[in-house]
């Protein structure tokens, strides 16, 4: 589907530049000179976005849109970050309004759609998108592009449980492009229909499959499967139909079979990045291999889908179930470190589940539901702590002469353990919970001269400035900020210790700690900085402040609760880097 879909964004950028030949051939030829420095490049390459920026740059000088637009959806295909990507789709709407161009303005809100999903898997934003795009390509005679349209929506609204739903708009699109495949046109006209016909029906039949309807969703497995296997030109889409195949034949309990299908079709799934279906294609190998008796191997599989969901932050409502096959092998297995972490991982997939899914996740089984493994999270915690001491008095018995460093060295361990899990609540708590608002009205007494309306204003812009993280400026003081909000530092340093319960010294730097321990602990990268740039990432302007205000609010030490969290991440060897600001 991945693959489909970056066919189509090439072809669509093909076309529009083939529409701005009527444009004089001086004036062409200058921004094909420029396209020519990169149009070679791989999909993500930022070599070419030198070359963009001064496409985009000329595309400026002369207001000329439609070379604008192509500007920034060369951007979208070459940035390597998802960030920069979602710039670019901005400004390609941006761009695509001044041309007063429904198609093109579809066209652009189309991209940001696909940057959502495929990017960062937020399916709402995602639909939100594609929605607009749908609304103006209403009167487009372009039928193949709002085919691909509603396919999108379809996709998106399969993922988030909507199946009924989904499968009107697939079946819509599937009759389409096999109706488009069977006329006589070019070739590669016909190979672009004909995947799009295949598209539809693999979506067509995970759609049935998740309704219940297996003879439906067998059938257009079969249809799929026949009509994809004889040419090496669909071979991706022939890996699609494989997976479903797999499923089915682990549903119909022919677990061998099912392994060497999933097993094959993984190549390609793998070749577009498709992370999603690749964590359900290790899923239901594991499932497999647990049904054959083969707990080691279906462990290796289960923890394949747990190192997707610690790169991605991701996980489908249909892979939660391999936690609690984890939880359980490693309860068999009495290793309670192992138990604990991937009690740990479920509690975090549901917090995403229940973000991302809300409708499909209130429907899963759950062996272990939240307050359940809540309270196996804790009683796990004193087992831990209880094996601790165990071994402690073992080594006290066997030798008294260093039962002082043993004590001294294992009760600086727990208690540095401690203040780890202590901050990882807070932290874990802080994302489930909804934060507080910050719009309570402050009685005068805080000085009898400052009037409401002050006082709310300043409130106002506080909320603002933290949402924002404006606090990580480097340097800012009480007189900044106040000139920031145009007031008096006095009324502002006075609202503060009122509302906050600290002075504006200890609340900047609550503040930025704060947002740097939850980078710490939430994004991979920041645990490859050195401290000195941590400091400068948060606003604070020496590696000695920074210390010593992260030990004072957090009740550790930053370089041990790095290499903690490391340690959890399972990439200890990984070396600590300056990272140029």
């Amino acid at each position: 589907m991945k693959a489909f879909l970056k066919l189509y964004i090439i072809c669509f950028s093909f076309f529009f530049t083939m529409s701005l030949k009527g444009q004089n051939d001086e004036e062409f030829s200058e921004y094909y000179l420029l396209r020519k420095n990169y149009e070679g490049l791989s999909e993500n390459d930022e070599h070419a976005l030198q070359f963009i920026k001064q496409y985009i740059a000329k595309a400026k000088r002369e207001k000329n849109y439609e070379q604008l637009i192509q500007g920034y959806l060369d951007g979208i295909l070459y940035s390597s970050h998802p960030e920069q990507k979602l710039k670019f789709a901005d400004s390609t709407i941006y761009a695509s309004k001044l041309t007063k161009n429904n198609e093109k303005i579809s066209a652009a809100y189309l991209e940001k759609g696909v940057v959502y999903y495929f990017q960062y898997k937020k399916y709402n934003l995602a639909l939100d998108e594609y929605i607009k795009a749908y609304q103006y390509a209403k009167n487009s005679t372009d039928y193949f592009y709002n085919n691909r349209l509603i396919y999108l929506m379809g996709v998106v609204n399969s993922y988030m449980g909507n199946y009924n739903e989904s499968l009107e708009q697939f079946r819509t699109t599937s009759e389409f492009f096999k109706s488009e495949s069977k006329k006589p046109q070019h070739p590669n006209l016909i190979y672009n229909n004909l995947r799009g016909y295949f598209n539809s029906i693999h979506q067509m039949a995970v759609c049935y499959r998740n309704l219940g309807q297996f003879k439906r969703s067998d059938s257009l497995i079969a249809v799929g499967l026949l009509q994809t296997s004889t040419s090496k030109e669909y071979m991706q889409e022939y890996s699609y139909f494989l997976k479903e195949k797999g499923i089915q034949q682990f549903r119909n309990r022919k677990y061998e079979q099912a392994i060497s299908s999933l097993n094959s079709c993984m190549k390609s799934i793998s070749a577009v990045n498709d992370f999603a279906w690749l964590t359900v294609c290790y899923s239901y190998i594991g499932k497999s291999y647990l049904a054959l008796g083969k707990e080691d191997q279906a462990a290796t599989y289960f923890k394949m889908v747990d190192s997707v969901f610690q790169r991605h932050n991701f996980i489908l409502p249909e892979v939660r179930n391999n936690y609690e096959s984890l939880i359980n092998y490693y309860k068999t297995k009495k290793d309670l470190h192992k138990e604990y972490f991937y009690t740990k991982q479920l509690l975090k997939a549901d917090i995403v589940l229940n973000r991302d899914f809300r409708y499909l996740s209130s429907k899963i089984h759950k062996e272990y539901d939240t307050p359940l493994l809540r309270e196996t999270k804790l009683s796990l915690e004193k087992e831990i702590s209880k094996s601790k001491w165990t071994t402690l008095i073992i080594i006290i018995l066997s030798s008294s002469v260093i039962l002082f460093m043993i004590i001294w060295h294992q009760s600086q361990k727990d208690k540095l353990l401690k203040a780890y899990y202590l901050l990882e609540q807070k932290i874990l708590n802080k994302v489930e919970e909804p934060k507080p608002e910050d719009s309570s009205p402050i009685n005068n007494s805080v000085d009898p001269y400052i009037p409401q309306q002050i006082i709310n204003e300043i409130l106002k812009k506080l909320k603002k400035f933290e949402q924002n993280n404006g606090f990580i400026e480097k340097g800012l003081t009480s007189k900044d900020l106040a000139k920031k909000f145009d007031t008096n530092y006095k009324y502002l340093t006075s609202i503060i210790r009122e509302s906050r319960g600290m002075n504006f010294t200890d609340y900047l730097a609550h503040l930025r700690i704060n947002y740097i321990t939850n980078k710490l602990y939430n994004d991979r990268k920041y645990l490859s900085y050195t401290i000195i740039t941590l400091a400068e990432e948060c606003g604070i302007g020496s590696r000695q402040n920074f210390n010593e205000k992260f030990l004072k609010i957090n009740g550790i030490k930053a370089t041990t609760f790095i290499k903690k969290r490391r340690k959890d991440l399972n990439f200890d060897d990984d070396p600590i880097v300056e990272i140029p600001l």
